[in-house]
């Protein structure tokens, strides 16, 4: 489960940034086509936060839904695999628009 191996590195980033201080909250922005399972990072949160800054800290996690575009039609479109073909046209060769994202969008701290 690379979930795991995620979430640790999360809770580092976090550390760092935090400076010291507890974190209260955690908001991580995960996107559909990212590979990652929102609710496997949910699990191995508390685990990895064990004896940490983030110890007790509150998890939200945002979705973010994948959208693409077409090269050839230039057409924009909910997108929920890599590598589906435009809806409109069928090329191939999207350009991924969002859905994409894991990243710490914000830190509340004490």
């Amino acid at each position: 489960m690379h979930e795991m191996s995620i979430t640790q590195s999360m809770v580092e980033i976090c550390e760092v940034h935090a400076t010291g201080r507890k974190v209260v909250e955690v908001v991580l922005e995960i996107g559909e086509l990212s590979g990652v399972v929102p609710e496997s990072v949910e699990f191995c949160f508390e685990a990895c936060t064990k004896g940490t800054l983030l110890e007790g800290a509150k998890l939200s996690i945002e979705r973010v839904a994948g959208r693409g575009s077409c090269p050839d039609c230039h057409g924009e479109f909910p997108m929920l695999s890599l590598f589906a073909p435009c809806p409109d046209c069928g090329a191939f060769g999207l350009t991924v628009v969002s859905g994409e994202e894991l990243r710490v969008k914000e830190l509340e701290i004490e």
